[in-house]
């Protein structure tokens, strides 16, 4: 059965080499939606529900006490509807099976504006969350996946291949990414410079993975040689992606075999961050970002079933012309940062988080300090026991596991805390719900020393960690070596 008939269509302003792109970036981004809705449905309660460290339901009410504070808050449906805890699982499950139902193919295989509704289901859900996440959801990569499933929305189905103005966004998208990260790093720590970064960062990187104590004890030259790649692959690879628009003038392959070239470059620096951290999904969706620019000739395209593509129907055209022109007009702040001598890292210029700015890492600490949150039953306070969290090191025998692309969001706030944060808000609500023996709370730790019961005390210590030379490792068995041990909060308890 072929194709259904539109009264008309436009030729000329298709991407009929990009099927498999399109089959990539449609599923891909589908799949970090799902890892998305997967994480706010389990940490999202504890962390910022009723009952949270920093409540939802608060920040609504203060910013709707005072007309002035409502455009401090970006769109979120949560503004209509009162925010509740049920209500946040409702929408997390419909974004589940929405994604779900993507990743598999169904929506795709409707006309154009089936999928698009799909994604803009998800866009705005996943908006709405994170608008009201505070510092648990200020991170890159949550503005980052907002932004990619408003541009998957325009990607089409089956039945015609992808708009041309679409896939070139996704080559601005990680043009964006890639150049602003390397931009951040040459305007950023003298390290980068000197390309020693490398010799630190994957020892005091905010979560290490079960790889990067082997990548960390690697020769120097090879970290200088890991930052030599990456100032290639962020700061000349980028400007490659958009070699297949020359096919419009150069005639045979060669440009598309380019930006190929190009966006493999990309996939495979992302690839070693994917093995050597634990990044959530910055680097699987950069990955997936990157096939936008893989040009398959007949790979995802009807004609591998014996019908030909058509061109796009007319109002399809019209749609993502307009969003091309909208793109267009939102992109001058971010192009303009990206040359900027204060560059902003991770920023939005608009409430609707599109055409962000993007970078991480422009200076890399050199020392890793880690917060340790120990409970005491006694009244005296003479036995501490240490809570475990899931990602972030502790004991120093445990090997890092791989989390990523999943976010454990508090495990990585505590790795902000040395650098300045640790009275924050959250964290003395953390602690006080420990104290409390709060379930929800709990559930979000690796290990509750106490098994449910109340501490009398808690008390924060901080400790210097590194990675174990070989030789330590095979006297101890131990894979973190730590020293330097302070208490610098508490002891405190309820009373």
């Amino acid at each position: 059965m072929g194709p259904p008939a539109y009264p008309e269509r436009v030729d000329g302003f298709a991407a009929v080499d990009f099927g498999f792109a399109r089959e990539v970036l449609q599923r891909g981004v589908a799949a970090l939606y799902l890892v998305a809705f997967v994480s706010t449905l389990n940490q999202f309660r504890p962390l910022l529900g009723e009952h949270g460290l920093l409540p939802a339901p608060a920040l609504l009410e203060w910013v709707a006490a005072r007309e002035s504070r409502k455009r401090m808050l970006n769109p979120t449906l949560f503004r209509r509807i009162r925010y509740t805890d049920r209500r946040l699982v409702a929408l997390c499950w419909c974004g589940i099976a929405v994604s779900a139902s993507v990743v598999v193919g169904l929506p795709q295989l409707g006309p154009p504006w089936v999928p698009m509704l799909c994604f803009l289901a998800l866009w705005s859900g996943y908006l709405s969350i994170v608008s009201i996440g505070q510092t648990f959801y200020g991170f890159g990569w949550e503005m980052l996946l907002v932004e990619v499933g408003l541009l998957a929305a325009f990607l089409g189905s089956h039945d015609q291949p992808p708009p041309t103005v679409v896939i070139v966004l996704f080559w601005w998208l990680l043009f964006r990414l890639e150049f602003g990260a390397g931009m951040i790093k040459i305007r950023g720590g003298r390290e980068w410079r000197d390309l020693t970064a490398l010799m630190y960062h994957h020892e005091t990187q905010p979560m290490p993975g079960p790889l990067s104590r082997q990548a960390h004890l690697l020769p120097r030259w090879f970290h200088r040689g890991e930052v030599l790649g990456n100032h290639f692959a962020q700061l000349i690879v980028p400007f490659f992606l958009f070699a297949p628009l020359l096919s419009l003038w150069v005639p045979g392959p060669a440009p598309q075999i380019v930006g190929t070239i190009a966006a493999a470059i990309v996939i495979a620096t992302q690839t070693w961050l994917v093995l050597t951290g634990n990044f959530a999904w910055l680097n699987g969706a950069t990955i997936v970002i990157a096939f936008s620019a893989i040009s398959v000739p007949g790979v995802g395209a009807p004609s591998t079933r014996g019908a030909e593509w058509p061109g796009l129907p007319l109002y399809w055209f019209a749609m993502t012309s307009a969003v091309g022109i909208l793109y267009l007009v939102l992109s001058w702040p971010a192009l303009r940062n990206l040359f900027a001598r204060r560059q902003l890292m991770n920023a939005s210029f608009n409430r609707w988080q599109i055409a962000n700015a993007y970078g991480a890492f422009g200076t890399v600490t050199k020392e890793r300090v880690e917060i340790v949150v120990e409970g005491s039953v006694d009244e005296e306070g003479d036995e501490w026991r240490e809570y475990e969290f899931r990602g972030k090191p502790g004991d120093v025998r445990r090997t890092p596991r791989q989390f990523a692309p999943y976010h454990l969001r508090l495990d990585w706030l505590m790795w902000f805390l040395p650098l300045g944060r640790s009275l924050d808000d959250w964290f003395t609500a953390f602690l006080v719900r420990l104290l409390e023996a709060d379930a929800p709370t709990l559930a979000l730790l690796r290990l509750d020393p106490f098994s449910g019961e109340r501490p009398r005390w808690v008390r924060a210590v901080s400790y210097r960690y590194r990675f174990s030379t070989r030789a330590e490792f095979r006297a101890d068995g131990v894979r973190w070596v730590r020293s330097e041990r302070r208490v610098i909060l508490g002891p405190f308890g309820l009373r």
